[in-house]
């Protein structure tokens, strides 16, 4: 892995999204590196039981609905250590979806429920491949769980992508993302 340059921090405070676009308060999402990471720290849904997702826009457009291909699976260890296990998940998969693509099932919205990850997208300025990522993230299920959600795919466009939007399935959020370019 390359060095880290942060960009951008971002602070949600009962907010419904946070979103990074080119060009605005000195967001830098375009060629200028081939590697973006986002590192989200304390994330944490006003609705308990949601999932904490992204979705992008190429140059252009607007909705964040572009088609998703996806996998993911999840491992898992509850408080009273009576339960534990590797599965994989449908929560996190789509096949040539729009939705908002989930790196984060089922957080609990407690004072001691939150979450915490990394998403990486590579060259989302090229227009002749497919923009590929990947995100690791561990939470506080709201089952009493410590999670740890794996996400992996590409967004099967061929544009800039230029715009990404970090939100739950339902409901406001606090927590802060912050914005990296690797070298």
């Amino acid at each position: 892995m390359g060095i880290p340059t942060l960009i951008k921090t971002l602070t949600a405070s009962n907010d419904a999204s946070l979103s990074f676009v080119d060009g605005t308060a000195d967001v830098t999402l375009d060629s200028t590196y081939d590697e973006y990471m986002f590192v989200f720290t304390d994330i944490n849904p006003v609705t308990d039981s949601t999932e904490f997702t992204f979705q992008v826009n190429v140059d252009g457009q607007s909705g964040y609905n572009e088609i998703v291909t996806s996998a993911g699976f999840y491992s898992y260890h509850t408080e009273a250590g009576t339960e534990s296990g590797l599965a994989y998940s449908t929560l996190i998969d789509q096949a040539q979806g729009t939705a908002g693509q989930v790196i984060m099932r089922d957080v609990g919205n407690g004072a001691d429920e939150s979450g915490a990850g990394i998403l990486h997208l590579f060259t989302p300025s090229n227009t002749t491949y497919v923009t590929h990522f990947y995100s690791e993230t561990s939470s506080y299920h709201k089952d009493n769980a410590a999670t740890k959600d794996f996400a992996a795919g590409y967004f099967n466009v061929t544009g800039a992508i230029d715009e990404i939007e970090f939100k739950f399935s339902a409901g406001n959020f606090d927590g802060v993302i912050q914005m990296y370019g690797i070298s």
